[in-house]
This record gives structure tokens, sequence and C-alpha cells, in this order.
């Protein structure tokens, strides 16, 4: 692995690829993965390989932009269908039409401009990432990606969250506790936390613990259900609330939280 290369863990992302064959030169395809490098591999090596219909035997393609940060597949297919399909996206329907001379890359990443504007895509924790330079645009200034939504350059590489036994478990989260359990007492409400509930920060030296339904109480704006973003309680960081239910499902797994260190032991 480069060490240009950002290594994403627990990876959902939908991608544009542009044909650079000079007979079907400037062509678009779009689609989601979960391994963006072999995924164009798979393109490129044709249907056979694993690769779509409609871009076998085309090639070559050059996967150039892709928007990751999804919480789960889900979520990422119905935000591709979406790009696939503005025309018939109701959340789309004031996205005006392709222009007769407009190109099909142009109006990829104008769709995909209107698309960071509404909800729900405009309250994740997305990334957009440019992976060819060379096909670099600037967004317009009335159609600017969320604040909270960083813009990054570079090839990135997708890893699989390890599960752990608890998470592997298939018996349902008890509330219960354990005689050897370790108890963390919630840094907002002071109650005892179970394994299930707890959430910690994303930064590696924070002692924040509390209950999931705490800090999204905290970090609650308006009438939004769901929060975006806010500041930690404990020291301060600025973070997405997407990231923190990542780091939860084990994404940062290989981060050294200190957040253990607050947990105390029951008397």
């Amino acid at each position: 692995m480069s060490k240009n290369e950002n290594v994403v863990v627990g990876f959902f992302g939908v991608y544009l690829l542009y044909c650079t064959n000079p007979k079907y030169k400037g062509r678009t395809y779009i689609g989601y993965t979960v391994d963006p490098n072999r995924r164009i591999k798979q393109h490129n090596k044709g249907k056979h390989a694993g690769g779509a219909w409609r871009t076998s035997n085309r090639g070559p393609w050059e996967m150039v932009l892709i928007i990751h940060g999804f919480p789960n597949d889900i979520s990422a297919l119905r935000f591709e269908w979406a790009w696939q399909h503005p025309q018939r996206s109701r959340r789309l329907r004031h996205v005006m039409q392709k222009k007769p001379r407009e190109k099909p890359y142009d109006f990829c990443l104008r769709v995909l401009s209107e698309m960071l504007q509404v909800g729900p895509w405009n309250r994740l924790a997305l990334t957009i990432r440019w992976l060819k330079q060379e096909f670099v645009r600037e967004f317009p200034v009335d159609s600017c990606p969320p604040l909270h939504m960083p813009i990054a350059y570079g090839p990135v590489v997708s890893k699989r969250i390890v599960e752990s036994q608890e998470t592997t478990s298939q018996s349902p989260p008890s509330t219960t506790f354990k005689d050897d359990d370790v108890i963390c007492l919630c840094s907002l409400c002071d109650e005892a936390i179970s394994p299930h509930e707890k959430m910690t920060c994303i930064s590696p030296s924070c002692l924040l613990v509390v209950h999931v339904i705490c800090l999204a109480r905290r970090f609650q704006k308006g009438d939004i259900i769901i929060p975006l973003e806010g500041d930690c309680p404990a020291c301060n960081t600025h973070v997405l609330w997407g990231d923190l239910v990542r780091k939860k499902k084990g994404c940062y797994n290989n981060l050294i939280s200190g957040a253990a260190d607050s947990c105390e032991e029951s008397d």
C-alpha cells in the first residue's frame, strides 16, 4: 500500500467512471462499491470478471471521483440510484434535465452538487474524494458541498471492520451487568452504561464515555431528529455524528482510545 493512500474502514462508496477509449470517450458510469480498487479492475476486465455490462468492452475506464462515508450499503445504494436517475428521484425534481450540448461528465457533476444540498444526503458525514487530479472540477459557488463534508484528493483503500465477539453474538443486547463487567459512568448523566449503549469520542486521547441517547440530545438542534455534528463535551473537538456512529460500529478500532481508562470498576 502506498503512503499516499488513505485507509477507510467500513467503506461504502458511490463512484463516477470516465471512459478514455477514443471510440467511447466521455461516457460515464455511476456505481456502488465497498472496494474501489477491486471494482475498477473488474470494470476494465469486462463482464466476465464481474464488471457491469454497460462498461464491458468499452474501456479503459478511470474511476475519477467517489463519495464515501455512507452509514451502510442501503444508504449508498439509494444515493447511487438517485444519481443515476435524477429525473425519477422525487428529491431531485428541481434539477434541470441534461442540456443538449452538456457533456455527460459535466451533467453528472451538476447532479451531484445538487444532491449534496438536499436531505437526507446533506446531513450525512460524507467525503467527496477526487481520485484523479486531471479530472478535478470546482463546484459552483451556489452549490458547494456542506461545510461538514470534506473534499479529499488521492487514492483510497477500503478495509473491512474486524467484528468483535460482542458484535458477532446473535443474542440481543443486554442492559444488565455481569459480576466481572467494568462499569462505565456516563459523562453527561452520571448513570451506568451497558456496552451496547456506550459511545466515545473519535479523538484517541479523549476520555469521553456517554450514552448514545445522551450525546444525541446534546448535539440535537431544532427539529432534526438525528444529530449532524457537535463539540465533544470532554475535549471540545468538533465531531460529526456519522463519525461517532462509525467508531461505535468498530471503524476506528486501530485508534488507541483513552476512553476505557475512564471507566471505573464498581465496588
